[in-house]
């Protein structure tokens, strides 16, 4: 682009001690007349103030000097014409820079603007220099705009006004002055033209701004070095980092037009810092609602903790989106886990606080608390050190008493805990590889509508998605892949969880969990699982199945639906419960409905059931239960039944059972059929005049037939005579050892067969 010489020589033409033949007083084209031999010019070889010149006395009403030599014309490259000269004698004329224009066909080009601006000469003697810039560009500081059709010009100057008057004139210079014009035409400002040192110790944000002022919309540059920015800097242009920056952590840096993690990274050079930087901005400024990862694998050497990446930061409702890329985590002592080990004394009356904790200090905030009386997934949600108190995330089932307690916080790629409420941040296709070092994400004590979406969450070491509060409040989680790094381990053995929920109305849509401890623990109520595949079967070929799913509320008003329950238990239980035995005012389980699921198993105990009802108190019972349009399928051995009562606490109460529906499900390798109303076919070879009926094998959880709705006879009823009996019979429920049989009573002894239609409930 820059033509500074011109086949090998200087762009400016030879002085005028060469001769002047190389002179034209025309438009300097070839065979125009030249001012050799002409008796109005002369070389004057010792001027005081040029010393070797030209004199011309001006005869004509416009005098041209033209050089001869064709500069040569570029798109993109800009010269600058200059003269000095003085009036000497006679009339004072006016004078400007003038060329002529030729295109590749050295025909003139026409229509161009080919002089400069015109100065008067206004004393003798004084030393005047014009000068006018021809170039391509309509840019400011421009005089003749040739655009690009020409290819060279001849360069001179040209005298107007008044005859008569003798002018000196100095040799005439052509300069290549592109680079004054690059800033502009390339689009580039450099923030050291502004006072940018990058030496690391100068604070340069006050350049970085002024630069930032003077873009304009083009693009800052920001050439090697360290650049140290002592406070919250915005730069609105685009910018391209070839240096890198400094700031305190509480200073933020929002690149408004290039807002994306490869401009952090390169301002940065620091993966992990980048990736803090940029969630810094994006969760301080409304500007940007799109955090483009632009596909790098990002690797992170510590955790995200936001309010340590962006101090200050206690609440956040906005929407938010992180997306496109892989976040990889690599090993190493930031991912530790901390455990505290104490005493502590829990009262049933404030049952979600340890008191009396001993070492409480140690004990840090989003901890799971493991020991006796303790339900899965309950979490520190807060501590007061002073009063020795910690606040518990659920209540504890095991009763008020003094006893030893565990305390494990584990680290997370993404930790939001330490907010006082965030709210509508969505992850989205991106990869978490988290090494068995890292879990992947901590949400805050409150907010709501965190959505995962189309992402593959691969190893997490201790926990997926962890609640301690209610952020997880209509928690979206749709197509997402959750692969555990236990996958090797016996299903007994895994401690792994995949998700937890405190608060209501989680959707969990069309996701992947392999082989985790527990796929999911949910409390709260409203929640939909729709078209998941959970499983955590094992090699073994006796092997113990545990829960996948497990429901840590009575009445949750669930939905579980169209899913791949592959290989483990799903458990209903009242876990959270301080008081687990039910009392008045209480709602006991209902609420769940599962349809349309494909349940398998294989290489299990004939005791394998798919759905466990897990009471932890006495009197509960079931008042609200569909199962309907399910298969399920064992592959191996056949097992008994497919759903069970876990006995280990309590049983139910199955006097108080209603309004439960267990019917048109498919069953393969399993023993019992049963249903809720369920029809079986009754034949009484001898003659009776009371006919035992079993029934509870045949209907959910072993339960009494309570009701009764049909005894209809499909053959004749005869007495002992042979004689047919046209009598309608009675019927008692309830009957024998457990309860577990029905009683068909006849006026006296007969035989026959009917068909009974009975339910294990009350229907409302």
């Amino acid at each position: 682009m820059n033509i500074a010489i011109t086949n090998g020589g200087p762009l400016s033409p030879p002085s005028f001690a060469a001769g002047l033949s190389a002179w034209s007083r025309e438009h300097g084209t070839p065979g125009s007349a030249t001012w050799a031999g002409q008796a109005n010019a002369a070389i004057v070889s010792a001027d005081q103030d040029f010393g070797t010149c030209l004199e011309i006395t001006k005869t004509a009403k416009l005098t041209r000097l033209r050089f001869m030599g064709e500069t040569p014309i570029r798109p993109g490259t800009y010269l600058r014409v200059s003269v000095r000269l003085k009036a000497v004698a006679g009339a004072k004329p006016s004078v400007r820079i003038a060329g002529w224009a030729g295109d590749q066909g050295r025909a003139h080009v026409g229509g161009l603007t080919e002089t400069g601006p015109s100065v008067a000469l206004s004393s003798f003697g004084k030393v005047v220099e014009i000068s006018a810039v021809i170039g391509s560009g309509a840019r400011s500081g421009v005089d003749m705009v040739w655009g690009g059709r020409p290819v060279y010009g001849h360069f001179g100057l040209d005298l107007t006004g008044a005859n008569g008057g003798t002018v000196r004139i100095d040799s005439v210079r052509i300069e290549d002055v592109t680079p004054d014009f690059l800033r502009e035409m390339i689009d580039l400002v450099d923030v050291r033209d502004f006072g940018a040192r990058g030496d690391g110790t100068t604070d340069d944000r006050a350049a970085f701004e002024a630069a930032d002022n003077a873009a304009k919309g083009r693009v800052l540059v920001v050439p090697e070095g360290t650049y140290r920015i002592g406070s919250d800097l915005t730069l609105t242009a685009p910018v391209r980092f070839s240096g890198r920056l400094t700031m305190p952590r509480q200073a933020r840096l929002i690149l408004m037009g290039s807002f994306d993690f490869n401009s952090y990274a390169e301002a940065f050079g620091d993966e992990t810092e980048a990736l803090k930087r940029a969630l810094q901005a994006l969760f301080g400024y409304t500007d940007h609602a799109t955090l483009d990862l632009c596909g790098r694998k990002i690797t992170l050497t510590e955790p995200l903790v936001m309010t340590e990446l962006a101090p200050g930061l206690q609440s956040f409702s906005s929407r938010r989106l992180i997306c496109n890329g892989w976040i990889h985590v690599e090993d190493g002592a930031a991912w530790r886990s901390a455990v505290a080990n104490s005493r502590a004394r829990y009262d049933v009356a404030q049952s979600r606080t340890l008191s009396d904790v001993e070492n409480v200090a140690n004990i840090e905030i989003g901890s799971l608390v493991t020991g006796p009386g303790v339900g899965r997934e309950v979490y520190v949600r807060a501590k007061n050190v002073g009063a020795g108190t910690v606040t518990l995330s659920q209540p504890l089932y095991g009763g008020s008493g003094t006893r030893s307690y565990r305390f494990e916080r584990f680290r997370y790629a993404f930790d939001f805990l330490g907010m006082e409420s965030c709210a509508r941040v969505n992850f989205a296709d991106i990869e978490f590889s988290l090494g068995d070092a890292a879990s992947f994400l901590m949400l805050p004590a409150e907010g709501e509508m965190f959505h995962i979406r189309d992402c593959f969450i691969s190893r997490p070491k201790d926990r997926g998605i962890t609640s301690v509060g209610r952020a997880c409040q209509d928690l979206l989680v749709d197509r997402c892949q959750f692969l555990s790094s236990e996958m090797h381990l016996k299903a007994q053995d895994r401690r792994s969880v995949a998700i937890n929920v405190n608060a209501n109305d989680a959707k969990i849509r069309d996701n992947r969990f392999v082989r985790f401890g527990t796929f999911m623990v949910a409390t709260g109520t409203g929640h939909l699982l729709v078209g998941n595949h959970w499983f955590q079967g094992d090699n073994s070929d006796v092997g113990k199945r545990v829960p996948g799913l497990v429901i840590a509320q009575t009445n949750c008003k669930m939905a579980i639906t169209g899913n791949y329950v592959d290989n483990n238990v799903i458990e209903w239980t009242n876990e959270y419960s301080a008081d687990p035995n039910f009392g008045p005012n209480q709602y006991s389980f209902g609420g769940l409905s599962i349809t349309g699921n494909h349940f398998t198993v294989q290489h299990v105990l004939s005791d394998f059931a798919w759905l466990s009802v897990k009471p932890y108190g006495t009197g509960h019972h079931i008042h609200g239960l569909t199962v309907s349009g399910n298969v399920f399928l064992v592959r191996g051995a056949k097992i008994k039944r497919v759903e069970k009562v876990d006995t280990t606490f309590a049983d139910l109460d199955y006097g108080r059972m209603r309004n439960i529906s267990f019917q048109g499900n498919t069953f393969n390798g399993v023993l019992d059929y049963i249903a809720n109303p369920v029809q079986i076919t009754h034949t009484q070879s001898s003659t009776q005049s009371s006919w035992v009926v079993p029934i509870s094998q045949h209907v959910p959880f072993r339960a009494w037939a309570k009701n009764v709705d049909s005894v209809t006879a499909v053959s004749m009823i005869k007495d002992g005579a042979g004689k047919h009996v046209p009598e309608m019979p009675w019927v008692r429920t309830q009957r024998g050892p457990g309860r577990q049989n029905l009683q068909v009573e006849w006026s006296r002894p007969v035989k026959g067969k009917v068909v009974i239609r009975a339910r294990m409930d009350d229907p409302n």
